[in-house]
């Protein structure tokens, strides 16, 4: 089981914000971001933060794929 982040970089594309951006607005560490590039599993919590942010679902972000 894998997960894909390419939702979440879409999304952001269309929001037009950037990896930075998305850092500071929804408070998280530059080494969550860089897990979220290279498809690592996150926090919840991280996850959380960035839908808030983004206005969206974690559904619209992630896509688990067996």
């Amino acid at each position: 089981m894998t997960i894909s982040y390419d939702k979440l970089w879409k999304l952001m594309i269309d929001k037009k914000i950037n990896k930075t951006q998305l850092c500071e607005k929804a408070r998280i560490t530059t080494n969550a971001m860089a897990k979220l590039g290279r498809n690592e599993t996150v926090q919840i919590e991280t996850l959380a933060k960035i839908c808030k942010v983004l206005e969206c679902n974690v559904d619209d972000i992630l896509e688990i794929e067996t």
